[in-house]
């Protein structure tokens, strides 16, 4: 008996220090990137567009641009990749070959290097298509970039709704549709939202596949046919010309914090429709 304790709080024990490195490595990142590029924050370099040479002015047109490109990814990927669950899940047979392909199909590209991503986006979206370097053929490889991480969170979730729900709901009389929309989407909420997060994370952190299909203009992009640069590839474009670590530093710091802002409102908004839900 002994024994047994002492193997159960060298286990614990183990736990406890994986997660001490990993939240100490969080820390450390976050924390350097913090130290390093605050001195660099203030309001005419988040105000201001930045100069040709990129050594003076902001990154306002980058803020602008990054948060432009998520958006229309997440607007064109979120509708097809919880409809995708929620047929593999509710409408799927078990058997379904083509059921099988779609989780195949997710699976493969989850694992794709974004750098494919980009060499694809900019074969057919930018010269296949003569969509060009601009916004729609960033969004559209931001979207296919991030489509199997929204499929495969919003499926688990889905999947975790109890089924005494979907059957109570068909025993009143409800229809399939009925009984998706009203009782397992909105059970299913918390799980589609943290999907929408990581795909956000990702999205705002691209690089490799945004040059290539959406540019490195310094532009303020205004429709979806500009070409616009992110404050990803504008870090890095800072950074691997050698032009100002300084700034790139504090472009860095405020991705991170763009991410902690996105992520706090999505928590704060799915709280709110929690509330309103019950």
């Amino acid at each position: 008996m002994a024994a047994n304790n002492w193997k159960d709080r060298l286990i614990t024990a183990g736990f406890w220090f994986a997660a001490f490195i990993i939240v100490g490595i969080l820390l450390g990142i976050v924390g350097y990137v913090v130290v390093k590029g605050f001195t660099s924050i203030n309001l005419d370099f988040i105000l201001q567009p930045p100069s040709r040479a990129g050594r003076a002015g902001g990154i306002s047109t980058t803020i602008v641009s990054t948060l432009y490109l998520t958006l229309m990814s997440l607007l064109i990927a979120v509708p097809i990749g919880v409809g995708s669950a929620i047929y593999l899940e509710e409408y799927a047979r078990s058997n379904s070959k083509f059921a099988r392909l779609v989780n195949l199909t997710s699976e493969t590209l989850a694992g794709i290097p974004s750098i494919i991503f980009g060499l694809f986006g900019f074969v057919f979206f930018v010269i296949f298509l003569g969509l060009g370097w601009s916004v729609l053929s960033g969004s559209l490889t931001l979207a296919i970039m991030v489509l199997p991480t929204i499929t495969r969170t919003a499926q688990e979730a889905v999947s975790s709704v109890s089924h005494e729900y979907r059957e109570n709901s068909l025993a009143l009389g409800a229809t399939k549709w009925q009984t998706t929309r009203k009782v397992i989407l909105p059970s299913a909420l918390p799980g589609i939202v943290t999907g929408v997060i990581l795909a956000v994370g990702r999205a705002v952190g691209e690089t490799a596949a945004l040059i290539l299909t959406a540019g490195s203009s310094l532009g303020m992009p205004v429709v979806p046919t500009d070409p616009a640069r992110t404050m990803a590839v504008h870090l890095y474009v800072l950074a691997m010309e050698g032009i100002s670590m300084e700034r790139a530093f504090g472009t860095a710091f405020l991705i991170v914090v763009l991410i902690i802002v996105i992520n706090y409102l999505a928590n704060l908004s799915l709280s709110k429709i929690s509330k309103a839900m019950r």
